[in-house]
């Protein structure tokens, strides 16, 4: 679970192949939050009454406020302006190649000046830095123009470690011509398979280094206030952060998954905002006249001109093409055909959006043993959604599809969360009351160390949690719960409140937890602040969650019972991988808070699971789709993050085949196609627990 009110985990542990946005908006939310007084003073004194960006005088109420609020961090020590510090460089230069080694030993004590000088208003450091960003980033335009001129040539021996942790920073301009010269090789192999010429391949990387000065200017010092405040959350620990006004927005619409807009997700591409997908439902979608890869190169609200997006930041277009139900918007398109380039106007209507892709489903699968045919459900959900009163909720979703799974007579049901990397705390916690009816689901302890038990229907505390205090949800219909035969699929990327539901039903005896190691070990809790005056948000490590058998998941998070081979490498993913993870605690169990004196299910005891596990090793050990998985695995562990050149240009040709970059639903049905094995072996372990005959109610 990644909050209280919402949250994502992987907000810098994992990138996209593109940079996505949805072009839609939603109405501001309210959240609600029980604040001690003294912070609501700490924050809302200093600020005026105008709304206004963040400035050098609001960081040190900022700060104070973070640290007033947050679960461990209660003061600014010198090794938090020292991580302050680290973080603020890994957010200049991500990929370690603008700054030289020797510009650290520079920057460091500037940096830590900011955050020291800070707490007295004063950022006039970041003027300097500013410069030197400035400095390199057109150092780095020139240095690649250089490369890519008439000598160019493709060197398909060169190797790169793609492991930017492990790299080191240049050390002297030579270092950074080779090491930016690997790049771009690798950049230019990757655009060749497009269709697009050598030439124009190389035009265009001069020009994304081009905007990425741009970029770098853009960002001037005022702006490096934010990134300051930023960097400063990310010292607390991985999940705490400054949510600018955007980052706001865009955490809003994931929560929610319904929304106002224009029905369109969006990427940026050397300067071009792209049409990735059409939303069906959309307004987008609706006229009938864009198309995916269509570029949006001008946008014009309603009654007013036309203003030119091309080389503008995507979350600026975004920010444009956003509006309410009912508005219209404007968009100038640049079509490629076949043999010209078509521009056009187009007026859409911005409608209510619902974003069916991170909904829950359900399939069904079909297995025959004995001569008897079995029908199991698999439900699919990739986040815990909710949030506003009559909305979308991922729990009345599950529900709903409980209800048609009972009408379909199914045997068993698997419940894939190997995707889902958190949401909303009391979304997960009603969720699991579906499947073990009443009994207490998790608990949270705050920085003062009092424990509150989240429960499902009536749980009356026993003597021994007579200091602890019971929050329960309304208890749910009989008729509304499963008690069938179940399967939870995790993975490395099952995240926060994911590990909520497959550690309580783990813990209650209640399902099998079938993934390849252990879940990804986020046992913190976040609460959402909002700043007044449209200065974003607070995101905050306000708590530990514990499980009902009294561990938390932080750091190690939910073992699997049934273990299946590695999706991918998992070295690097997981909390334990993030910098200043906080540590694991543990709290008495909480299982007899639970108005259920016999379960309803038949409880999953080990020598089943080590019957299954058995017959699960068997199968994937003659199965050539998780053959070929453990071998590509081993392969890049092999390499250790060093790929050639030649290669990553046969892995290119055997995926791409030369066509066209794959649109978004291709994209989807080709990791559609990669989990496979693993939802199809939860199957076959569902099948194994059912024909055994040992969960039967």
């Amino acid at each position: 679970m990644d909050n209280i009110r919402g949250g994502s985990v992987f907000e810098n542990t994992s990138r996209d192949k593109y940079l996505r946005f949805t072009a839609t908006v939603v109405s501001k939310g309210r959240f609600c939050f029980l604040l001690p007084l003294i912070l609501l003073m700490i924050f809302l004194l200093p600020f005026t009454v105008v709304a206004q960006d963040l400035t050098c005088s609001h960081l040190p109420k900022l700060m104070e406020a973070f640290h007033a609020s947050h679960y461990a961090m209660k003061s600014a020590t010198s090794t938090i302006k020292i991580h302050a510090v680290d973080q603020m460089i890994k957010r200049l230069d991500p990929s370690k190649t603008l700054l030289y080694e020797s510009d650290l030993e520079k920057l460091k004590p500037l940096l830590l000046d900011v955050f020291v000088s800070a707490e007295k208003g004063d950022c006039t450091s970041l003027r300097v830095v500013y410069d030197l960003l400035v400095a390199r980033a057109r150092e780095n335009e020139a240095i690649v123009k250089k490369i890519l001129g008439p000598d160019f040539r493709s060197d398909k021996k060169v190797a790169m470690n793609i492991n930017v942790d492990k790299r080191p920073y240049p050390k002297t301009m030579a270092e950074k011509q080779g090491l930016l010269k690997k790049i771009i090789q690798f950049q230019i192999e990757n655009a060749l398979p497009t269709g697009i010429d050598l030439a124009t391949a190389k035009s265009r990387q001069i020009h994304r280094y081009e905007l990425q000065t741009m970029r770098v200017v853009e960002q001037n010092p005022v702006q490096l206030i934010a990134t300051s405040a930023e960097a400063f959350a990310r010292a607390l620990d991985p999940h705490t952060s400054y949510l600018s006004p955007k980052n706001l927005e865009d955490l809003q619409i994931q929560m929610k998954l319904s929304l106002e807009g224009i029905g369109a997700v969006l990427s940026s591409d050397t300067g071009f905002t792209v049409i990735e997908e059409l939303i069906p439902g959309g307004g987008a979608e609706k006229t009938g006249l864009l198309k995916p890869k269509d570029k949006i190169i001008a946008v014009a609200q309603e009654g007013d001109m036309p203003i030119d997006v091309i080389d503008m930041d995507l979350r600026d277009v975004i920010s444009m093409i956003r509006g309410k139900k009912g508005t219209r918007v404007t968009l100038t398109i640049l079509r490629r055909q076949a043999d010209r380039q078509d521009r056009f106007n187009i007026t859409i209507l911005r409608d209510q959006i619902d974003v069916k892709e991170q909904e829950a489903k359900i399939t069904y699968e079909i297995r025959k043993v004995g001569g008897r045919q079995y029908r199991f459900g698999v439900i699919d959900l990739p986040s815990f959604y909710g949030g506003e009163k009559g909305g979308k909720s991922s729990y009345e979703d599950v529900k709903k599809i409980l209800a048609e799974a009972r009408r379909q007579q199914v045997d068993g049901i698997v419940l894939n969360l190997s995707r889902n990397g958190g949401g909303l705390l009391d979304e997960a916690v009603r969720l699991t009351g579906l499947f073990i009816g009443k009994g207490g689901i998790v608990a949270v302890k705050d920085s003062r160390g009092q424990v509150t038990l989240l429960a499902n229907g009536s749980a009356a505390p026993v003597k021994e949690y007579d200091k602890r205090s019971i929050v329960a949800s309304p208890a749910e219909d009989s008729r509304a719960l499963y008690m069938g035969p179940l399967v939870v699929l995790t993975s490395r990327l099952s995240a926060s409140a994911s590990e909520i539901v497959a550690g309580a039903l783990q813990d209650y005896r209640r399902a099998v937890i079938v993934g390849s190691d252990h879940t990804f070990g986020k046992g913190s809790v976040q609460s959402i602040i909002p700043l007044p005056w449209d200065l974003g948000a607070m995101k905050v490590t306000t708590g530990l969650y514990f499980l009902p058998g009294g561990k938390s998941t932080q750091k190690t998070g939910v073992m699997a019972d049934v273990r299946l081979p590695g999706w991918f490498l998992l070295e690097d993913i997981g909390e334990a991988a993030l910098d200043y993870p906080l540590p694991a605690q543990a709290i008495a169990p909480f299982l007899g808070v639970r108005g259920n004196a016999v379960p309803q299910w038949k409880s999953v005891d080990k020598p089943l699971i080590a019957t299954l596990m058995s017959k699960s090793q068997g199968r994937v050990a003659k199965d050539a789709k998780f053959a070929k998985i453990i071998k590509e695995n081993k392969e890049a562990a092999d390499k250790k993050g060093i790929i050639q050149l030649d290669d990553y240009r046969k892995t290119m040709k055997k995926e791409n085949g030369g066509k066209e970059n794959e649109t978004l639903p291709e994209q989807r049905q080709k990791a559609r196609e990669q989990y496979a094995p693993f939802v199809n072996e939860s199957v076959n372990i569902l099948r194994d627990m059912v024909t055994l005959g040992a969960v039967t109610p």
